[in-house]
């Protein structure tokens, strides 16, 4: 190769401002560099590289990327195709990221019809420590996501699920392969499916960024099997290049939603029956009043029930109250309301009924009462008193209602017991 073609060439390479270097094809030494500038042996680390003789791309690079390279060259010589890669170079202070480029030229005036390959490397060490600083902080942010106590769901802005966590996973069943892309409606019961989306959308115009999911509606979801489940949702929004995405915060509220409807049930239940209470009797009656429906109370009273609990015991009392319960649960049909008001007595709430409808049913409670017989006191005949009362003139008011009910009632017992009384 003559020397006018070698210093044209070093000068040219003089003038590029990254780094550079011409290769020669391989001779029996390697592969030669015939040109370099100031940035190649920066990259390469050499500070000492002289212009005494050719160096060679096998004796400059470290061998943990020579073997890459030397490929790479060959095939740009091969195939006079372009060609890239990336290495990354170890000295002493830091390691060096930089990206090749290998491309085939020829100079015919000067070269003779020789091809070459020009080598040129930009340094992406800046680069590549942001993206490794990236891969840290995402890495943390997945570690600190899948260990969350709490499903974790993202949504992109056509509502495909873009982050699912492993709270998610255990949550609805569903694992993260399986549910990655498809719609959030697939973990929302049918029933709520239709306005969902409107819901999202107008979230999504709003100045608003989170919010918590109400609880005028109990909110559900839908896992794998079918089932639904109760739960807590508190829901924000990020604009992530000019699209809205949504990240939900999930928790299951089963044993909360358990213990609350337990809490409800003791409020408005007798412990000793589980018939409904005082309480849920005067709802049951409040919501009559509101739909302006007339009914009638019948005041239910065992007879004797004092001398029941001198001679045998409260625990056999109790067994009684039970029992008597039980038969006069069966006679309730689905508008009707049954209820222990306290003591030994019960009260029927009939929707509706007439006065006659009314003394009918009390009979046949009645009659089915003194039919039972109770093992608790040696299946002797339980009687009770009856009295009833119908709404009026005067009024659904509950108290009222029941007064007449009342006065009926004691009636019913000073005339000999186990017979129903009628409210005048």
């Amino acid at each position: 190769m003559n020397n006018e073609w070698v210093g044209s060439l070093q000068q040219f390479v003089d003038g590029i401002s990254s780094s550079v270097a011409v290769i020669a094809p391989s001779t029996d030494r390697g592969f030669p560099i015939t040109a370099w500038n100031a940035n190649f042996i920066e990259m390469v680390g050499r500070p000492r590289l002289g212009r005494v003789g050719p160096p060679y791309v096998e004796s400059l690079f470290p061998t943990y990327a020579r073997r890459e390279l030397v490929s790479k060259i060959e095939q740009c010589f091969a195939t006079l195709e372009p060609m890239e890669l990336e290495q990354a170079y170890d000295f002493s202070d830091k390691t060096h990221w930089w990206r090749l480029s290998l491309k085939p030229f020829r100079v015919d005036a000067i070269a003779q019809g020789q091809y070459q390959v020009l080598l040129s490397g930009i340094d992406i060490t800046a680069k590549m420590r942001l993206l490794k600083d990236l891969e840290v902080s995402t890495s943390r942010f997945r570690l600190v996501v899948d260990a969350a106590y709490d499903a974790i769901i993202s949504i992109d802005h056509e509502q495909r699920i873009v982050l699912f966590n492993c709270s998610a996973e255990i949550l609805f069943g569903y694992s993260r392969e399986e549910i990655l892309g498809k719609s959030i409606e697939i973990l929302i019961p049918e029933a709520n499916r239709a306005h969902h989306r409107t819901h999202v959308n107008r979230f999504a115009t709003s100045p608003i960024q989170s919010r918590q999911m109400e609880e005028r509606n109990r909110v559900y979801g839908r896992r794998r099997d079918g089932s639904t489940v109760p739960l807590q949702i508190a829901i924000s929004k990020i604009n992530n290049g000019g699209l809205v995405e949504f990240t939900a915060i999930v928790r299951d509220i089963s044993e909360q939603v358990r213990l609350t409807e337990l809490l409800e049930e003791q409020a408005t239940t007798d412990e000793l029956t589980g018939l409904p209470n005082r309480r849920q009797l005067g709802a049951f009656v409040e919501e009559l009043d509101c739909l302006r429906r007339s009914y009638a109370a019948l005041l239910v009273d065992i007879d004797h029930f004092k001398s029941i609990n001198d001679r045998f015991g409260h625990d056999v009392g109790d067994e009684v109250l039970r029992s008597l319960a039980s038969v006069l649960r069966s006679a309730v049909s689905p508008d009707q309301l049954l209820a222990r008001i306290g003591g030994e007595e019960f009260v029927f709430v009939l929707e509706g009924a007439s006065s006659d409808e009314a003394r009918s049913f009390a009979e046949e409670v009645r009659a089915m009462v003194q039919a039972l017989p109770v093992p608790a006191i040696g299946n002797k005949p339980l009687t009770v008193s009856i009295g009833v009362a119908t709404t009026g003139s005067e009024g659904t008011d509950l108290s009222a209602v029941l007064k007449r009910a009342d006065d009926a009632l004691y009636r019913a017992k000073g005339n000999g017991r186990n017979r129903v009384e009628m409210a005048a």
